[in-house]
């Protein structure tokens, strides 16, 4: 649905309102999102109808399209085919320690400065008149935005929902704003523990999709001590140490935060960002298991931290309730993400890049994963040029010479005679390295019916 005609609807709703005796607001993020040059990213309307009762809402709104209602305690409604949350004001009282555990009373009558307080953030808590443009700011949400500061709007309410401590983090990291030190005082004390997986999971994937610099959400958790109840397996970063050879930057943590920004000024690159960016947070996990000072020499190291990374990273996204499609997908990358930097110091053989190719989910999102990683070193990247070009020739050669040839397939190995079972899984895995180190077909269907004579009269 085109803004504009939500827009158009959410007046033409605040004038049959006007009749009434009604005002109709723009309320929460969607306010702060149009102060802030932003109202256009999304379609959605977000409106507060006050000085009517439902019934003559609900009159209104069947005169102008098909009415739709969510809970008839949260009075939530919108139209069909429209993308208008309609509410009126609520009273709201927490019942227990479940995100939903609220109990709500619509109070259409009980003005703008007490349905405003039930807002989190101050800049969230700005109304806006539909029909005059008249901001109504009862909390000072006006001066934060301009200052750029996340401050709650009430010391009583804020903490009935923890979700808001995630909020806090994920606002200040995709506008960059500050956190007032009493909020960051107020979230320190508030617990995360009922939280849903899902939410949290919701809360970082804005951070991570939508913000310049993502590592904002995690400093902030770490500030406001929130980081070991949902994510242990970064915390466990901070102060594990690094080779200043190769990690100038500091500690495993800073190392992970500077990568985590780098891959944010690559996402729009990456065939799929949220879990490319979810990769670039967990790249390295397996470095707090993994690493080890040497006695003698002092050397640090974290031999096989990519592998050790896997069970832990896998930890954390069952913790999140992630999808399983994602899951694999970043699984696969803190395998391999080593490899795209290793290969060319190795002077590795081009069948090398091409496996390393071919074991990936996603290649070219590989590829952007060992930049930010380099990104996250603080090295000169002038240097790491030569790197990409060659990196990059060595795609190009897998997408267009290796994938565009004929693979020796099952059939081809029924056909010449052999039976299946255990003996043409071992033929096609042969098969599968001659077509990696483009061998044409015609060689490789020649060179595996060979080798599968050797097996079968070895066998014999």
């Amino acid at each position: 649905m085109d803004y504009s005609l939500n827009i158009e609807m959410a007046r033409r709703i605040a004038v049959k309102v006007a009749e009434a005796g009604g005002t109709v607001y723009y309320v929460g993020g969607m306010v702060r999102d149009r102060l802030m040059g932003n109202d256009s990213r999304t379609p959605d309307v977000d409106i507060e109808v006050h000085g009517i009762v439902p019934e003559k809402l609900e009159e209104i709104l069947d005169t102008l399209g098909e009415r739709q209602m969510f809970g008839a305690s949260f009075g939530i409604y919108n139209l069909h085919h429209y993308d208008i949350d309609i509410a009126m004001p609520r009273k709201e009282k927490r019942t227990g320690e479940k995100h939903t555990d609220f109990r709500c009373e619509i109070d259409p009558f009980c003005g703008t400065c007490q349905a405003a307080a039930r807002r989190d953030f101050t800049i969230n808590s700005l109304m806006q008149n539909v029909l005059t443009d008249e901001i109504i700011d009862h909390y000072g949400g006006m001066d934060d935005l301009r200052n750029g500061i996340i401050r709650h709007v009430s010391t009583q309410t804020f903490p009935e929902d923890a979700l808001r401590v995630l909020r806090a983090a994920q606002f200040a990291a995709r506008f960059g704003f500050s956190i007032a030190p009493e909020t960051i005082a107020l979230c320190s004390g508030m617990s995360l523990n009922a939280l849903a997986g899902e939410r949290v999971l919701a809360e970082m994937k804005k951070a991570l999709t939508k913000s310049i610099h993502p590592s904002i959400f995690f400093t902030q958790l770490r500030k406001m001590n929130h980081l070991h109840i949902w994510f242990p397996e970064i915390e466990a970063l901070v102060n594990v140490p690094q080779s200043p050879i190769y990690h100038p930057e500091g500690d495993a943590w800073q190392h992970t935060m500077l990568t985590l920004d780098g891959a944010a000024s690559l996402r729009t690159q990456a065939t799929q960002p949220w879990p490319f960016m979810l990769s670039a947070l967990l790249h390295d996990c397996g470095k707090a298991v993994t690493t080890a000072i040497n006695a003698n020499t002092g050397k640090i190291s974290s031999i096989g931290h990519e592998r050790a990374g896997v069970p832990l990273a896998s930890t954390l996204m069952e913790r999140l309730k992630t999808d399983k499609k994602t899951e694999r997908y970043v699984l696969s990358m803190i395998r391999q993400h080593m490899k795209p930097n290793l290969l060319p110091a190795q002077n590795a053989r081009i069948k090398s890049y091409m496996k390393m190719f071919d074991e990936s989910e996603v290649p070219e999102d590989l590829l952007l994963l060992s930049k930010a990683d380099r990104l996250g070193q603080l090295t000169d990247m002038n240097s790491y040029t030569d790197t990409e070009n060659l990196l990059q020739s060595m795609m190009n050669h897998y997408r267009n010479v290796i994938l565009k040839q004929k693979k020796v397939s099952g059939t081809d190995l029924l056909e010449a005679g052999f039976k299946p079972g255990k003996e043409i899984g071992e033929l096609l895995s042969y098969a599968h390295k001659l077509w990696l180190s483009g061998i044409s077909y015609e060689n490789a269907l020649n060179q595996t019916l060979q080798y599968g004579k050797k097996l079968h009269h070895s066998s014999d």
